[in-house]
């Protein structure tokens, strides 16, 4: 019998709920989720045919803006096993998303499933972490993941601990706790403390509803903690001024600004008038510091709003962050490690209409 790879479509449906059925006890895919990858131009959905019989299946997701591609789902009818199937549809996951722009593959496996790990390890995938309690089972989650442009194991330069954002604006303080479990894995950790920073370095307003956080607040608020912080910044002029219409905001937030500047100077924090380089970004993560940096989020959901995540690895082809906003069809596992392409940072880490670029780096005092 002759092996078939092919593009998943409604007329395997049938066939994939009741592989669906017959491979899993819980965590199934329903039809619903089915149908949506189906359609969505975010999967890459293949199925392995045997005499025009639907075998099996395979499903990798592209993160938006970024250079990952992740394997969500795969599965094979016990009674085909043990053929190669797997690893036939993990190979042409592989080709696709390399083809997609993607440089990495990750995955989620159950701890007990040692068969599986050991297939992946032998495609060139390598654990870089665990997921306490992330199946409906209560199972354990085994990360892996595989550079599918040419293997090479990830070994971040740091791992804060990952904080997700408890409202739509507080990125920058869930990335200033992630950063700062990086220089002292004692740094308190809760929404209190989120929302404590945030009361520190918010700018009041925004574009709409509550403000979100300046960099010269979240150094501030670093400062405050125990910790050394330094700023980059494109512009001296009010930042995040351009994006309201009311003038009255406008004249709030630029009072907030100048007050930031002057609590600033009297911190000692320092302040360099110059956008943050890559190059700059690395040398600070070789200093042991710690780095915040603010991206547009155009690229990941279309909204075009400020937002900031940490930095926790860069090489020669991207800078690594967590990102404290778990977007649709996300785990908290996929905001970890972001692999973004050094030529897309260029152009995500610039806001607005004057391409505004800033970053905080922080180091324990």
């Amino acid at each position: 019998m002759t092996l078939q790879l092919v593009a998943a479509n409604s007329s395997h449906l049938p066939a994939l709920l009741a592989i669906e059925a017959e491979c899993f006890n819980t965590d199934r895919l329903s039809k619903r989720s089915f149908q949506h990858w189906l359609k969505s131009g975010a999967g890459i959905f293949c199925v392995a045919l045997f005499e025009n019989q639907v075998a099996g299946y395979a499903l990798a997701i592209k993160q938006r803006g970024t250079t990952l591609a992740r394997l969500y789902s795969i599965a094979v009818l016990p009674s085909m096993q043990g053929q190669g199937i797997s690893t036939a549809l993990i190979n042409e996951l592989e080709a696709q998303a390399v083809d997609a722009g993607r440089l990495y593959m990750r995955l989620e496996v159950a701890k007990k499933n040692t068969r599986a790990i050991k297939l992946y390890k032998h495609l060139g995938y390598s654990e870089f972490g665990e997921y306490q309690d992330y199946y409906q089972d209560h199972d354990d989650a085994v990360r892996m993941q595989k550079n599918i442009w040419r293997s090479k194991p990830l070994t971040p330069m740091q791992t804060p601990a990952w904080v997700a954002q408890t409202t739509d604006f507080t990125c920058g303080p869930a990335s200033l706790l992630m950063a700062m479990s990086a220089q002292n894995s004692a740094s308190e950790i809760s929404i209190e403390e989120e929302l404590a920073i945030w009361r520190t370095a918010t700018t009041i307003f925004m574009t709409s509803g509550h403000g979100g956080t300046h960099p010269f607040g979240l150094a501030l608020a670093a400062v405050q903690r125990g910790f050394t912080a330094s700023v980059k910044v494109s512009s001296s002029v009010p930042l995040f001024v351009e994006g309201v219409r009311s003038e009255h905001k406008k004249a709030v937030m630029t009072r907030v600004h100048h007050q930031f500047l002057q609590q600033m100077n009297s911190a000692g924090v320092q302040l360099d008038y110059s956008a943050p380089s890559i190059d700059w970004i690395s040398e600070q993560l070789s200093n042991g510091a710690s780095v915040l940096v603010l991206i547009s989020t155009y690229q990941l959901d279309k909204r075009k709003a400020p937002h900031w995540v940490c930095v926790t690895h860069i090489d020669e082809h991207c800078i690594y962050v967590h990102d404290p906003d778990v977007g649709d069809h996300q785990t908290p596992l996929d905001c970890q490690h972001m692999p973004i392409a050094r030529s897309r940072f260029d152009s995500m880490s610039a806001f607005g209409r004057n391409k505004l670029r800033t970053a905080i780096a922080i180091k324990r005092r």
